[in-house]
């Protein structure tokens, strides 16, 4: 790396950027080793003798501090003790022949290393892998681990940009994670937060002020330089860290949160180097970028000779508020301007985004770019993830807030959907744990972060206006907040109704061709009733796949005058293949789509009908 700790024989080279600074030395195990000034305020030296597992930090100037590494590859104490040496070459690697992944036919799972397990580590996260892969997950979706304060968290306020967090054990079982992900055949990627850091802990500005700009503000602090003054150098460390989790821990992939802050002018906006640099990182193994924006910019997934940013995918919030709203009944706060309604279903179907320029009344602006073009796999379709669940003003998942029926029938059209579909942890057996916000700080920044919460979910006017509701909050400095947020694993047998029917679903998606087909113009929908709508798949030689999707009662026509619903010209006409109404999955039973009498859609379900050929 360009900056950092590196052991080389005979000793450790040390290498940090402090350009403000007169003179800076190396600390380790007690003894002080100036190092030498270079050209562009870099300081670098040799310490002979030293070696992986010594504890370091750098005195600048006459501060009396100890400061960790900015490039520090793990802080054993947190980011306010001293560094350590790793060896990056220690761990012995068994994935050799792994060839990474592209983003076609995958299905990512969105894990919090925390709380997904009751030890809440990598190593006993590993144990967790083969439910993964017979569900028929392709890629795991690591929230954030770079170091960050206290004993629990999110990991969006990280510090140490290099360092996986000590909450969830060294280095090395990081690495031991993605290489048993890699021999079971499931890929592992990073969200990495590079439009900000955390409040506490951050001590990069004591090295140079200028890794920070004050010319734009971010809704967290502080935004990153990477185009004012010094943000040549500035661009290079960030740029060093997404190669480091690519090449070094082997990722497949980075996740790129909260885009829309990560502000650059520059001639070549610092999101694409993001992408070329990961790549290069990689080698020959293909990796996978995901953006979150939530203004829906769609030249981040646009090739760089069209002027794109060359990411893969986007997060997809249209279609996730479509379906609260179709589920829940409320369209309050940042759902106002969706209705959940069989159109909303089917533009998301064939369109992605909903919002691709539009007017959008609750930012009173026009919101969204075009992406009528782009192919479907380009926009990550989801239900539930970490922000959404905890928006809730109880954390409660999608279950607890709808009808089960309305639930199983929209994971049907999530999953089967030919965007890439995503679960965040314990969605695959309906987790009944909460998923809540949580953030140990000291005191004072404690009751900020909490006053923040409650402002925040205080735009829900059901939240806002109810004085009792707002008093019932999760602290989110609390440990009791964390350790409630646990998925609670006996449920993935007391739920085996609800796993059965994630794991059915995906491998329809993946062994019916009409359903894996990711490309433009795979299928068409209309609109059958005031809640149902019909999807059609098309599959080459008559292939096709009907899926009929009933948010409502029981929909009953003698006829119904819409060209979608006729079978192929082979068929004699359609048969069942699959319903969220099969008792297996705790539905009530399927009677007959289609009699002499004509066309019954049960109520709260998803059907899918082929041909049939006798």
């Amino acid at each position: 790396m360009p900056v950092g700790a590196e052991p080389v024989r005979g000793g450790v080279s040390f290498r940090v950027w402090a350009p403000k600074r007169g003179r800076v030395a190396v600390e380790i195990d007690g003894r002080r080793h100036d190092l030498v000034r270079e050209e562009g305020g870099y300081f670098s030296g040799t310490v002979p003798g030293a070696g992986p597992g010594a504890r370091y930090g750098f005195r600048l100037d006459d501060d009396e501090r100890l400061y960790p590494d900015p490039a520090s590859r793990f802080q054993p104490e947190g980011p306010h003790g001293p560094s350590e040496v790793v060896d990056p070459d220690a761990f012995r690697w068994t994935d050799a022949g792994w060839p990474g992944i592209r983003l076609d036919g995958q299905v990512v799972y969105e894990m919090h290393v925390g709380t997904f397990t009751p030890e809440g580590t990598w190593r006993a996260a590993i144990e967790k892998l083969p439910h993964l892969k017979e569900l028929g997950v392709t890629v795991v979706e690591m929230m954030p681990v770079a170091e960050f304060p206290g004993r629990f968290g999110w990991g969006y306020d990280g510090v140490d940009l290099f360092a996986p967090t000590r909450l969830y054990g060294r280095p090395e079982d990081l690495k031991a994670f993605i290489d048993a992900a890699h021999r079971i055949g499931i890929g592992v990627i990073h969200d990495v937060v590079y439009n900000h850091l955390g409040p506490d802990g951050n001590y990069l500005a004591c090295f140079s002020p200028t890794y920070f700009s004050d010319r734009y503000e971010t809704e967290w602090g502080d935004a990153i330089n990477f185009d004012g003054p010094d943000s040549a150098e500035v661009r290079t460390f960030f740029l060093a860290n997404a190669a480091y989790w690519i090449g070094e821990f082997h990722f497949d992939g980075l996740r790129l949160d909260a885009t829309q802050s990560i502000f650059d002018s520059s001639p070549v906006h610092i999101l694409r180097e993001i992408a070329e640099t990961s790549r290069r990182a990689a080698g020959p193994r293909s990796i996978i970028l995901i953006g979150e924006n939530e203004p829906q910019e769609t030249r981040l997934v646009r090739p760089v000779e069209a002027g794109g940013y060359g990411l893969d995918a986007l997060w997809n919030d249209d279609l996730h508020h479509s379906a609260m709203v179709a589920l829940t009944g409320r369209a309050e706060a940042y759902y106002e301007d969706h209705d959940g309604s069989p159109q909303e279903f089917i533009s998301a179907a064939k369109y992605g985004y909903l919002f691709q320029g539009q007017f959008y009344f609750h930012q009173g602006k026009n919101r969204g770019t075009p992406g009528l073009d782009l192919p479907p796999a380009a926009f990550v379709n989801f239900l539930q993830n970490h922000d959404q669940i905890a928006n809730s003003a109880a954390g409660l998942r999608l279950q607890a807030l709808s009808h089960p029926g309305q639930a199983r029938a929209l994971t049907a059209l999530t999953l089967l959907l030919p965007g890439t579909p995503m679960l965040f942890q314990g969605q695959e057996f309906w987790a009944s744990t909460p998923f809540f916000y949580f953030a140990d700080h000291e005191q004072e920044l404690a009751r900020l972060v909490r006053d923040g919460r409650i402002e925040f979910v205080a735009q829900f006017p059901s939240v806002g206006e109810d004085a009792e509701t707002r008093a019932r909050l999760a602290d989110p400095g609390s440990e009791e907040t964390f350790r409630r947020s646990k998925l609670d694993w006996s449920e993935a047998a007391s739920h085996a109704g609800a796993l059965a029917l994630h794991r059915d679903l995906i491998a329809l998606r993946r062994t019916e061709p009409a359903l894996a087909r990711q490309e433009r113009g795979a299928l068409d929908g209309a609109v059958l009733g005031e809640r149902a709508f019909v999807l059609r798949f098309l599959g080459a030689g008559g292939g096709d796949r009907l899926l009929l999707v009933n948010l409502g009662p029981d929909l009953v026509r003698r006829s119904i005058a819409e060209p979608l619903l006729a079978p192929p010209p082979a068929a004699s006409g359609w048969a069942l293949r699959f319903s969220t109404e099969n008792p297996r999955y705790g539905g009530q039973g399927t009677p007959k789509i289609i009699t002499d009498c004509g066309w019954r859609i049960p109520a709260h379900s998803s059907v899918l009908l082929a041909p049939a050929l006798d």
